[in-house]
């Protein structure tokens, strides 16, 4: 559990409510049931008609990395591929056959296995890239939804304070309703700011670091197989893979 993500929402919500009560404001006036309907709605309306529908259903999948973040143990990693290396040296490549079925990863499994299989280095590196982009532009495009909602967001909360204003000019002869409509219009407006810069595009940016940490992952992967391809010593393969982790932290 990413416990800063918690603490991080809980202290932005908190201190937009404390702002209010510290302002003499009544709290329950921040509570519109309209202006989020018009904000929300509006904003996950606007971010599906840009999407695909595997697009937006990876993204709101992926939101739970917030709270709870996949696990890259780079250093793992490492120590396996300096194992394999070190297996590859002593009984050849088909030596490695016995690993390839305890790789979970999908992506791992078929990279070992196109080295195990004698894949030139250079052919497996340029195979395996192009997955990595592939992959890597998905992901991509579903983490955007959350960057968008973090666009459109305050222009519904705008568009939410326009409904509001001519609700209010409509009912200029009738005091009792003036107060609705004004408080949908300022609300809606504090929903759709507020949402985007405490919520839709701090998600979106924790989401590409940890995207970027996958590929990464990847990447490494890599690296090492193709190092082993070439024959190379398993400390040189070490010293490669730590300098090409160090980049990317």
């Amino acid at each position: 559990m990413d416990k800063i993500s918690i603490i991080a929402i809980i202290g932005g919500l908190a201190a937009i409510i404390v702002g209010q009560a510290l302002e003499g404001g009544h709290i329950g006036s921040l509570f519109q049931l309209t202006a989020f309907m018009i904000v929300i709605g509006g904003t996950a309306s606007a971010v599906m008609l840009q999407s695909t529908p595997k697009q937006f259903m990876t993204g709101l999948r992926m939101a739970r990395w917030v709270f709870q973040p996949p696990q890259f143990d780079h250093e793992k990693t490492i120590r396996d591929v300096i194992h394999w290396s070190q297996s590859a040296r002593k009984g050849g490549l088909l030596s490695l056959e016995g690993y390839v079925a305890q790789q979970q990863d999908p992506f791992h499994r078929k990279a070992l296995q196109m080295l195990v299989d004698g894949t030139e280095p250079e052919t497996l590196r340029s195979v395996m890239e192009v997955e990595i982009s592939m992959f890597e532009h998905a992901r991509r495009q579903s983490t955007r939804i959350w960057e968008s909602a973090g666009g459109y967001a305050p222009t519904m909360g705008i568009l939410g304070a326009v409904l509001g204003l001519i609700h209010v000019m409509e009912n200029l002869s009738d005091p009792s309703k003036l107060g609705s409509g004004i408080a949908v219009a300022f609300v809606a407006t504090i929903y759709g700011v507020g949402s985007a810069n405490l919520l839709f595009l701090p998600i979106a940016n924790k989401l590409k670091n940890l995207v970027a940490a996958e590929i990464a992952m990847r990447e490494l992967i890599v690296e090492g197989l193709v190092a082993i391809g070439h024959g190379e010593n398993p400390r040189i393969i070490e010293n490669r893979l730590r300098g090409f982790l160090a980049m990317h932290d």
